[in-house]
């Protein structure tokens, strides 16, 4: 019953009268010990400043609004002539607002601003004067790389904001702001360069967030399903990243970016397969050997993939594409194991990310050390006793450092390569290439808001391999302006 009667009265308008409108708003925060209200006399009329404890600067709510404030006399005012004063003649802070619910009362005042209530007024003002604590702009966690920019988005949307308005200094780049979640009321802020992004990509964006009901948004993982397509792809057609460079480059290809309060990663949409092979010190390195690293990712991903399966497939079902020293090597081994190779396989990737696991979920202190011992000890045990033969411990160490070489396929790659040892273990090589061509006729049916992730291969675009396969020099690449626009359907 007092959630509903507390529901009721979020939905209300403020009334005209202080003492009833500090009455509801107690009643709607029952006692929160964060609720700071301050009373006073404004000129010569009943008033309250109402702030959250921790969520704004003491310093500049004093210097800024108590200060001046107390400092208006008007000859027989009422609460609305205050406010209007206040609004129309005074400049407290830089980001004001009104409020005239006690819904958007609450909601200012829990995002860090300072509201003025004055008697006689069924209004409120707003000031914006935050200062809660941030974590610093630093360089990012993730996407380490050489060359480029050393700074990455924080959990304060405001501020990675800023870090795209640097970037992009055009009017061109618009920020629309807005709330979604409602408990938790949190911001979103919807990114795109006006005269790049598709007109039906954005409208379609805003139609899946407006669809979206959520109570909380506490990451980026609780938005993305609304925006990818009912019928998901394996791989991701959103995109993710905390370097407000990439995002910048991904808007002036007419794509559509989504920054969420409390969270460092960007949402990016649509995302192409092929950037997940992309990295931004592949614009500042030389044209051929960003074209050699990008092959050696794609070799990477594939040896990820496939390698302990192809190694299994053959082991068991094709041994005769082995050459006869090969082939003792691997029976030598696997003379004296006790189960079988399959087992032994699957066994071996379930305990690397078992260690991983442990690894990434300790602190840090410990988690590095954990993992590397785990390692050492469990693998040089397991072959030491015949466990686990050498040659198979070589294949699956081989695949796990590859995966590694492309960050963003991590959980992808994990599945693929379990799916393909099974299909391998069972099959063989035919098991392989049957699973691979559901991966990759699955890869090229994906699709989000109409564009292909597989683009510019399936449907194929010549112009766009000019930086997928390849890099070619800036020069080339500036001879007009690609969008996402040439890929839709």
């Amino acid at each position: 019953m007092a959630y509903d009667q507390t529901e009721f009265l979020l939905t209300q308008p403020l009334q005209s009268t202080l003492s009833e409108n500090l009455a509801r708003i107690r009643k709607i925060a029952e006692g929160s010990s964060d609720l700071l209200v301050n009373e006073f006399l404004l000129s010569g009329l009943p008033a309250a400043l109402l702030c959250c404890e921790g969520m704004l600067s003491t310093a500049m709510i004093t210097e800024l609004i108590l200060n001046p404030i107390t400092q208006i006399q008007l000859p027989n005012p009422n609460g609305m002539q205050v406010l209007d004063f206040i609004q129309n003649r005074q400049l407290y802070s830089i980001d004001r607002a009104e409020a005239d619910t006690y819904a958007k009362l609450f909601r200012f005042l829990n995002s860090g601003f300072a509201v003025l209530v004055v008697d006689g007024a069924a209004k409120a003002l707003v000031f914006g004067i935050q200062g809660y604590d941030k974590r610093s702009v630093s360089e990012p966690s993730g996407e380490n790389n050489v060359m480029g920019a050393k700074d990455g988005f924080i959990e304060v949307v405001r501020v990675n904001m800023s870090l795209l308005r640097r970037r992009m200094k055009t009017p061109q780049l618009k920020l629309e702001l807005f709330v979604k979640g409602t408990k938790s009321q949190t911001d979103l802020c919807l990114c795109y360069m006006a005269d790049r992004v598709p007109k039906q990509l954005i409208r379609q964006i805003k139609d899946r967030l407006d669809r979206m009901e959520l109570e909380t948004i506490l990451s980026s993982g609780y938005v993305q399903p609304f925006l990818e397509n009912r019928r998901r792809c394996f791989f991701d057609a959103v995109g993710a990243t905390q370097r407000p460079d990439v995002l910048c480059a991904k808007l002036l290809e007419g794509r559509v970016g989504l920054l969420i309060d409390g969270t460092p990663f960007a949402l990016v949409i649509p995302k192409l397969f092929c950037e997940n092979f992309q990295t931004m010190d592949d614009y500042c390195f030389r044209p051929a050997y960003a074209t050699l690293i990008r092959w050696i990712k794609y070799a990477a991903f594939l040896i990820a993939t496939l390698l302990p399966a192809l190694y299994l497939a053959i082991a068991l079902h094709h041994p005769e594409l082995l050459n006869h020293t090969l082939l003792l090597i691997l029976a030598e081994a696997e003379e004296n194991a006790p189960i079988s190779l399959t087992a032994e396989a699957i066994g071996v990737l379930l305990v690397y990310e078992i260690i991983r696991e442990a690894g990434l979920r300790l602190p840090k202190a410990v988690g590095g050390a954990v993992s590397i011992v785990a390692g050492l000890i469990i693998g040089d045990a397991a072959v030491s006793s015949g466990l686990i033969s050498t040659p198979m411990l070589t294949v699956t160490a081989i695949a796990v450092i590859a995966g590694f070489v492309i960050p963003d396929l991590a959980q992808n790659i994990t599945l693929l390569r379990l799916a393909f040892l099974l299909a391998g273990g069972f099959w063989g090589i035919f098991g392989i290439s049957l699973l691979g061509s559901v991966v990759l006729f699955h890869l090229c049916s994906g699709e989000i808001c109409g564009f292909p992730i597989m683009a510019p291969f399936s449907p194929f675009y010549p112009k766009g391999l000019r930086d997928t396969l390849t890099r070619v020099s800036f020069r080339k690449m500036q001879s007009g302006n690609f969008t996402v626009e040439d890929y839709h359907e």
